[in-house]
């Protein structure tokens, strides 16, 4: 696979989503979790959403429990969660697996082609974050303790490109 745009995923109503509908658009995609110590990035994310929604950024979470078990919850109660404690309103898809047997075809992916610290390609921890561009390629990856507002530079200029 050439880019993203191959993939498709669930939202948290168990709907398929192909990614091909964000064509053209920036992605940031991430591993969240609701009762993680980075959980509060989700307030920030959103600020991100609200700055940039209009000019073509795309942000979706994939919950994940594999981290300390730190999301539990079913997909209704995360996004139950998300609106009621940060206000989310970008995309929080189905809960995923991105490490293991049973990872979502898409982290393998993302995986593969951004890979972490000393070239592994198993995602360490919850927010973990992908940058994609309009093309759907994977252009950088950022760790757990990035702040998504650290990332503004990077997001405005793959969005005049």
């Amino acid at each position: 696979m050439t880019n993203i745009y191959q993939f498709s995923v669930d939202n948290a109503q168990g709907e398929n989503v192909p990614l091909q509908q964000f064509e053209n658009k920036v992605l940031l995609i991430v591993n969240t979790a609701s009762e993680c110590g980075f959980t509060p990035q989700y307030a920030q994310l959103e600020a991100l959403h609200q700055t940039y929604k209009d000019r073509g950024l795309v942000i979706l979470a994939f919950p994940c429990n594999q981290f300390g078990k730190q999301e539990p919850g079913a997909n209704k109660d995360i996004q139950q969660f998300c609106q009621l404690n940060y206000g989310v309103n970008f995309p929080v898809m189905a809960k995923v697996e991105v490490n293991g047997p049973e990872t979502a075809p898409l982290f393998d992916y993302l995986k593969s082609q951004a890979r972490g610290v000393l070239k592994t390609r198993a995602i360490k921890w919850n927010f973990t974050k992908f940058l994609v561009n309009k093309q759907g390629e994977v252009i950088k990856r950022y760790a757990p303790r990035t702040k998504p507002s650290s990332m503004t530079a990077a997001i405005d200029q793959l969005l005049i490109k």
